[in-house]
């Protein structure tokens, strides 16, 4: 297949952004590295050009830098450390979504004039790999304008919906950066008790939806002496695939893809990727079939794993924003918990530390706060209502609050706060009225 007269530079392909185009690039290391990394150096030639982006890896110029703020905005779907750190700039915004409908939320809003991310080089067939992620890319792909893949040899060849033929792209940019990764974080002391808790409600045959960070690892780390497990997950981790090449994880339960890891996103290690690579065991599908709630209900027993930065006394988390700043993202947090509780025997876990230390604004030390609040911070945004909250898991404990009443769940919340909290958080909610005096 002879696709050579579709490459072009890093430069011919930045040639092609005019002013106030919209631009869509690929979740997290499915963005296009180069070509975002070199976009601002078109900041001298257009103005209010828009990029719209999900998990950004790359500390990349043209947001980072407040001097092309005029040139150049980002619209994103969720969060990630080098957006939280050019918030200042004035020229980042958020878009409310549940993951499953992003994509198709936003297009009813707008359509791109331009997509960029990365792809597999063409195999025999003039077919490439969207490889780590389809939460939104090919429909994006289907409706820009203007479609430009980086074509990477690193990346790993994945099955599922990611196909998409070459004579669907109109240019190619070959590249050969490494593929950008997530440590696999160790989880610390609270993180295994929290994991062990939940792990005693998850048994033989269960299907997992889970996330990262020391908690959701500590999860896998305690689900080693289980069997028959399933995937179908927003998200395919580093700790899934450790329990796959453990045998633990064989989807052999499954009503949906029986012995298939089902997600619509990766991120990981480098051993992840290489695990992915040709693999036929892993399904990576479109994110608004993976995430859609009525969709992951139809497998039984579908566990749920998430956390969140917040709880208040009757249920409300805050899983997003600190108050009024923007920390990170919905994401799939609900699309997975109501999910999880459409499924038969399913369940949905919130987990989170009981306190955390902040600076206090008079004095500069740090104090510790809990995390189980009478009511969310100010401005804090609700990531999943008390509507759809199921477990909420501490490391003093769980509180179930499935079908329970403001004051019932007001006690089981107190029950799993920081004891030095407690008493404090009683007074709160008599004050309040949740419960009586």
């Amino acid at each position: 297949m002879n696709y050579t007269e579709k490459i072009i530079t890093v430069a011919q392909a930045l040639a092609m952004v005019k002013s106030n185009d919209v631009i869509v690039t690929g979740l997290a290391s499915a963005e296009a590295k180069e070509f975002l990394e070199n976009l601002h150096t078109i900041s001298d030639k257009v103005e209010n050009v828009s990029v719209t982006t999900c998990l950004p890896m790359a500390y990349a110029e043209y947001f980072q830098n407040k001097d092309y703020a005029n040139s150049f905005s980002m619209n994103g779907w969720f969060y990630t450390g080098p957006m939280r750190k050019a918030q200042a700039n004035g020229n980042i915004t958020f878009i409310p979504n549940h993951l499953h409908s992003a994509a198709v939320k936003r297009l009813a809003y707008e359509r791109p004039n331009i997509y960029v991310g990365n792809a597999t080089p063409p195999d025999k067939h003039g077919y490439l790999s969207l490889s780590l992620s389809n939460v939104y890319e090919k429909r994006m792909i289907a409706e820009a304008d203007l479609v430009i893949l980086e074509i990477n040899p690193k990346l790993p060849r994945t099955f599922g919906d990611m196909e998409i033929h070459v004579d669907e792209i109109d240019y190619l940019i070959k590249v050969n950066y490494d593929v950008p990764t997530l440590p696999d974080v160790e989880p610390n002391e609270k993180d295994m008790i929290i994991g062990k808790l939940i792990a005693e409600y998850i048994s033989d045959g269960d299907c997992l939806q889970l996330g990262i960070g020391g908690i959701p690892n500590a999860v896998t780390a305690a689900l080693l002496t289980k069997k028959d497990l399933g995937v179908h997950t927003e998200m395919l981790t580093t700790g899934m695939m450790k329990l796959a090449k453990a045998g633990v994880i064989n989807g052999s339960k499954k009503n949906l893809y029986k012995g298939k890891m089902v997600c619509t996103f990766a991120l990981g290690t480098r051993e992840l990727y290489e695990f992915m690579d040709d693999n036929p065991s892993i399904v990576v599908r479109d994110g608004n079939w993976v995430n859609d709630p009525y969709v992951i209900g139809l497998n039984d027993n579908q566990i749920s794993i998430n956390t969140t930065i917040e709880v208040d006394l009757t249920g409300q988390c805050a899983s997003e924003s600190i108050g009024t700043t923007q920390y990170s993202g919905t994401g799939g947090q609900a699309d997975t918990a109501i999910g999880a509780q459409r499924s038969k025997d399913g369940k949905s876990f919130i987990a989170l530390y009981s306190t955390t230390f902040i600076k206090d604004k008079l004095t500069g030390e740090r104090k510790e706060i809990s995390k189980i609040v009478p009511m969310l911070n100010r401005g804090a945004a609700v990531s999943l209502s008390r509507n759809d909250v199921d477990y909420v898991v501490t490391e003093y404990g769980v509180a179930a609050l499935r079908g329970t009443s403001v004051q019932e769940r007001v006690l089981k919340l107190i029950d799993i706060a920081h004891p030095k909290f407690r008493n404090h958080l009683l007074c709160e909610a008599q004050k309040i009225g949740y419960i009586k005096n």
